[in-house]
């Protein structure tokens, strides 16, 4: 069902992201690697380095920089014995990541 109905302004711009594609490449290791490298030796992302490579342009939205992981309930049960915490106290466990995560990078 489609109706010609205008979105609203502020959905527009979701509208228009919403029909871009995602495009994955499987690519030689060491490829993915200078692309990936040089990324992060110019503070950008992977996605936004190709569209340089590609000249195509890059939105410069401000972006939080943070690292992302996948925990399940066994990995946060482990982690829990790994702290002395409960697996419930997802929180605490976040916090004591970081500070694991942040003496790995001091080191």
């Amino acid at each position: 069902m489609t109706t010609d109905r205008k979105l609203p302004e502020k959905w527009a711009k979701s509208a228009k992201a919403a029909k871009a594609v995602q495009v994955a490449f499987d690519m030689d290791e060491k490829v993915q690697y200078s692309i990936r490298k040089s990324a992060l030796d110019e503070g950008i992302s992977p996605s936004d380095q190709i569209r340089h490579i590609l000249d195509l342009p890059v939105t410069r939205k401000p972006k939080r920089p943070r690292l992302t992981v996948s925990l399940s309930a066994e990995d946060y049960e482990q982690l829990g014995q790994r702290y002395g915490l409960a697996a419930e106290q997802q929180l605490e466990i976040k916090r004591r990541v970081m500070e694991e995560l942040a003496a790995f990078s001091n080191k």
